[in-house]
């Protein structure tokens, strides 16, 4: 049986446990699941919220991807990935991966590979907001992210 990730890329927000039961079931050989869910912080004390866009498509070609490599490599029995895009504020939901698996080992390690992917290869970008109303920069990317992906290699 082949296993499809759930892949979107969506302006409005998701609920972690509804992703999570839709996922399981009639999913009798689930054993574990690993969920990430990113939220917009404020480092600081002077952001009030985060401006992502994506390439429309390419995001979700490039998510689904990255989900169906996931799933080999780690034998999951399901994955799901929501990114969303907009104005986001401080608290709310930007990412959710829930990784299922036979075992935990798999799940956690199938949902780390996709964070540590995501960050770096599918085309998302994000501009600070701050508090004081300025528009700040597009964000760069961090070696950091390129060196958790590198791990995977």
């Amino acid at each position: 049986m082949t296993i499809t990730p759930t892949i979107r890329v969506q302006h409005e927000d998701f609920d972690l446990q509804a992703e999570v039961d839709v996922l399981c079931k009639g999913n009798p050989g689930v054993g574990a699941v690993v969920t990430f869910s990113g939220l917009c912080r404020d480092d600081g004390g002077t952001l009030a919220a985060l401006e992502l866009e994506h390439y429309p498509g390419m995001a979700e070609a490039e998510m689904t991807r990255i989900g169906e490599l996931a799933i080999t490599r780690f034998g999951l029995l399901g994955l799901t990935a929501i990114h969303r895009y907009g104005k986001i504020a401080i608290g709310e939901n930007i990412v959710l991966v829930v990784a299922a698996a036979p075992h935990r080992q798999a799940a956690f390690d199938g949902a780390n590979f996709v964070m540590d992917f995501l960050k770096t290869a599918a085309p998302f970008w994000k501009k600070e907001h701050g508090r004081d109303g300025t528009a700040g920069e597009w964000v760069a990317a961090k070696d950091a992210d390129d060196a958790a992906r590198d791990k995977w290699k």
